[in-house]
């Protein structure tokens, strides 16, 4: 049974194979028991679309380096996920990006030189297989079932979301108003040493206020402007977050950070 290219996995991904009618006919898809693919994760790839409900949650910061990218902070440091237990449990109601929700499934160019994508699934996670009880993918006609077409509909969905977050992150460019970005928290205990995390972006806001009026109000029309005060509220979480590394006994040594 082929596969599709393996290179350059995507964030979780092990491994991708072509979902299809004749090797998946009895397969059924069941839902996963835990989260153990986020355990490690700390910042998990954001779309625009996400971001006004994603603030109430996460901290939502840009990556560094070219072609940034929106992110939401599950944790502050590499390895560190404040939502997800040492058994893989989410540990509380939260909001979980797209990029969570999508997995195991993907959308895939399963040849380089062509612009089809194929519904794909991580094989490794072993949600697919000839399980009893879980949702079948076919009909007895190899159809796909109204489950598999959901599955299709949601990534689908996501890649426009994707589109949508580029021209986004097109316009903040344009507008150059993203600055590397760097925070400082301290605690009661001793609070002339600070712990500084550093290594991401953000929005200037002396920036965004210098913007011409005409850009400002074009912005708010379109819905641009809040998704960037979405981003610049959530940054008040990073605080909250570093809080839940302390609880959980992850915070890091007294050294400057990078959150990506």
């Amino acid at each position: 049974m082929a596969s599709a290219p393996q290179a350059n996995l995507p964030l979780f991904y092990n491994d991708l194979m072509p979902l299809n009618s004749r090797d998946h006919a009895n397969w059924t898809s069941r839902t996963l028991d835990g989260a153990d693919f986020l355990k490690n994760q700390h910042a998990i790839p954001l779309t625009a679309d996400e971001f006004v409900e994603c603030q109430r949650s996460y901290p939502i910061v840009f990556t560094s380096g070219d072609n940034s990218l929106p992110i939401a902070l599950m944790g502050l440091n590499e390895g560190v996920n404040t939502f997800v237990n040492d058994e893989g449990k989410i540990s509380e109601p939260v909001y979980l990006p797209a990029y969570i929700r999508r997995y195991p499934f993907l959308l895939a160019k399963l040849q380089p030189d062509s612009e089809e994508l194929s519904l794909c699934f991580d094989p490794s996670q072993e949600v697919l297989g000839e399980y009893e009880g879980g949702q079948p993918l076919f009909d007895d006609k190899g159809q796909p079932t109204e489950y598999t077409k959901g599955v299709l509909q949601f990534c689908e969905n996501f890649e426009q979301s994707g589109q949508r977050t580029k021209a986004f992150m097109d316009e903040l460019a344009a507008a150059d108003i993203l600055m590397d970005g760097e925070i400082a928290i301290t605690q009661n205990d001793e609070p002339d040493k600070p712990f500084v995390y550093r290594g991401f972006r953000m929005v200037d806001e002396a920036k965004l206020r210098e913007l011409p009026a005409a850009k400002l109000e074009e912005w708010n029309k379109n819905g641009l402007l809040m998704l960037i005060h979405a981003h610049l509220f959530s940054l008040n979480l990073m605080r909250i977050i570093f809080g839940r590394q302390v609880q959980q006994g992850t915070a890091p040594k007294r050294q400057e950070q990078a959150v990506n």
